[in-house]
């Protein structure tokens, strides 16, 4: 039997306190957010798009598309969506704003579609006119095509720069997120037109889908770009235990299914080989136990400027609205955690172009921060 040696033993430790501090520090709210409601009788609101300074375009997953009029509070239902998987975790997904919208009007959709063995990841776009979604493209269709209802992802982000990022799940088959020949446990990147980038990292490389920017995922439904730091940053589902924040990098593998905090669902046994292994990156921030993350937003409104430059995420399981805190280098330093006495899973999130927080819950409502 080999002992460690005395140094590799205070290595050791010193990471684990730092990963024990990383996972449960949390600074209590000292005043919790105040609500008032916008909209309700919505289905599962996945997504939030602001299409206007007072109106907001909303994905349901039963595969419907609402438009919200904030300023009468009225629904109106938007034709065109295209025909998705409705099972588990499947739907029609998240909804965003071309950078360039303006001047191009896209519209930007993640979905489950229907294959004939089961369902896929896809990503379209169309243009709104009136309440009908027209010119509707498929840009995307994932190779991985399954039968099972879990880990579609799937968040867009843009970088400003003419590139479309989308995240992609394990489709509940984790061994897959290790091999580059099919999409599972992917961050994805495409121009903004579907085609693909010709400085993405996989590209020309034998047994590797060109669309693939990072892998090593489990299910990412957080993903975001701050263009002020060119940063993409995602939150993705751990296991029983063990959901990670990652600073997403070209190239880089983020070690799902070898390397985990998480622990098996019905064994109290850990997931993967460790927590941490060479040549895979770790996250920034882990939560043990699961907040359950189902949405991701960087703040850079005015409303609340100590808000400025924070990311918040939607806990499902945790039920509550979770600020994390970042330094100028991109390191987490702070988690607050709002809203945990109302038992909400919140689902998405939109900052309005007044700095105004919105929240999409579960039980099929949209809430708007107003205080403090």
């Amino acid at each position: 039997m080999t002992i460690p040696s005395l140094p590799a033993l205070a290595l050791a430790a010193t990471l684990s306190l730092i990963l024990s501090a990383c996972s449960e520090a949390v600074t209590p709210t000292a005043g919790d957010l105040q609500l008032e409601e916008v909209a309700a009788g919505l289905a599962v609101p996945w997504g939030m798009a602001f299409v206007s300074e007072t109106e907001i375009l909303i994905t349901e997953k039963p595969g419907t598309v609402q438009r919200l009029d904030l300023e009468t509070g009225t629904l109106h239902p938007v034709a065109g969506a295209p025909a998705v998987v409705d099972a588990g975790q499947g739907g029609l997904l998240d909804v965003a704003v071309s950078p360039n919208y303006d001047n191009d009007r896209w519209l930007y959709f993640t979905y489950s579609k229907v294959m004939a063995k089961g369902a896929a990841t896809a990503l379209g776009r169309a243009r709104l006119e009136g309440d009908q979604l027209v010119d509707w493209q498929e840009l995307f269709v994932s190779n991985l095509v399954s039968d099972a209802r879990v880990h579609f992802g799937s968040r867009i982000a843009f970088d400003g720069k003419g590139h479309v990022f989308f995240s992609h799940g394990d489709r509940g088959d984790r061994d897959q997120a290790q091999n580059l020949a099919n999409h599972a446990g992917t961050i994805l990147r495409l121009n903004l037109d579907g085609s693909i980038p010709v400085d993405n990292p996989h590209l020309g490389r034998a047994g590797a889908m060109p669309e693939i920017w990072s892998h090593g995922h489990r299910n990412p439904q957080g993903l975001v770009y701050d263009t002020a730091t060119d940063r993409l940053w995602a939150i993705e589902h751990g296991p029983r235990g063990g959901d990670e924040l990652n600073l997403v990098l070209p190239g880089r593998n983020y070690g799902w299914p070898v390397v985990s905090h998480g622990k098996e669902y019905a064994l109290p046994k850990r997931v993967g080989e460790a927590t941490s292994k060479p040549g895979m990156e770790d996250p920034l921030k882990v939560y043990v136990p699961s907040i359950a993350p189902g949405s991701l937003l960087l703040y850079r409104g005015d409303k609340h400027p100590e808000w400025r430059g924070n990311l918040f995420a939607g806990a499902l399981a945790m039920t509550h609205l979770n600020r994390i805190v970042l330094d100028r280098q991109g390191a987490v330093v702070d988690e607050v955690r709002y809203l945990e006495q109302r038992g909400d899973r919140i689902r998405s999130l939109a900052a309005g172009p007044d700095g105004t927080l919105y929240l999409g819950v579960d039980g099929g409502k949209v809430l708007r921060v107003v205080s403090p």
